[in-house]
């Protein structure tokens, strides 16, 4: 059933590159980048599938596309058989009558942060936990716990998964310890200096303070380019803010985009640290 498009945003404009494109939608402070939805989650997809721990083993063919700035319906296919990843876009995305769960603003919701999330009901993202990811049958007794957090204000951003839920479902491949935590999240930083393939950023770590979860002070640390995009990545300078994902510099992004960020991490951080 198709769904109607929200007349709360203006269309995307204004085309500048194969994949990215100028939008002005309503509620953004300034001028805002949208990169293709499905290019954009290629792209946080890449790291944690690299390593083996989020959606079929595709990851030649997730770099392909980024390194191209095309895609093509098997990665739209790929993409979807992500199983966390995708249901909460489709939930997104239903919950703000968009008929696209790879729309870019979807998509900008889910990883970075934006208005749509605050318009989402909180039944309706309890309802998700249970129905769409399964959580109440995973979790067991724990469900409990991970869906009060929903009453405290949680609300379906990728940082509420990573301090709620990824930690308690039993990922094999990885350790649930702080540092795991902090490659999960999806980090903000600003370019410090570019050398060759290093990139240098000056980037918040996560850390346990008093038996409770917070960010730390800013500290530099050196990254190598993993993905290419004529676009953003390869024009990286310094005092660009750009995002990161299993320690894979995702994309440029802007100011606003940042704060934004910023902001649905530490609220997440806040409702985490009720019950850490």
């Amino acid at each position: 059933m198709s769904v109607a498009p929200d007349a709360h945003y203006k269309p995307l404009a204004g085309f500048i590159g194969k994949g990215f494109f100028f939008a002005g939608p309503l509620g953004y402070t300034e001028p805002t980048i949208f990169m293709d939805g499905i290019l954009r989650c290629s792209r946080y997809a890449f790291g944690p599938n690299r390593l083996h721990y989020c959606g079929p083993d595709r990851n030649s063919e997730l770099f392909a596309h980024i390194e191209n700035n095309e895609t093509d319906p098997d990665l739209t296919k790929t993409l979807s058989q992500f199983e966390t990843m995708y249901p909460y876009l489709v939930h997104i995305a239903t919950a703000n009558h968009i008929a696209d769960p790879f729309d870019p603003r979807v998509v900008e919701a889910y990883w970075i942060g934006n208005t749509l999330l605050d318009r989402i009901e909180k039944h309706s993202f309890y309802t998700h936990l249970i129905d769409g990811l399964g959580l109440k049958k995973k979790l067991g007794a724990s469900f409990a716990l991970v869906g009060s957090k929903v009453g405290d204000g949680a609300l379906p951003h990728h940082s509420f998964h990573v301090f709620e839920v990824w930690k308690r479902t039993g990922h094999v491949e990885r350790e649930h310890t702080l540092a795991a935590m902090d490659d999960c999240r999806i980090s903000w930083g600003e370019v410090v200096k570019v050398s060759g393939p290093s990139i240098f950023v000056s980037v918040a770590p996560l850390l346990e303070v008093g038996g409770k979860l917070t960010l730390g002070m800013p500290v530099e640390k050196k990254y190598l380019r993993q993905l290419e995009s004529d676009y953003d990545i390869e024009q990286l300078r310094p005092g660009d803010f750009v995002t990161i994902h299993w320690n894979i510099i995702c994309e440029r992004i802007t100011k606003d985009q940042r704060d934004r960020l910023k902001k649905y991490t530490l609220r997440h951080l806040a409702i985490a640290n009720e019950t850490y």
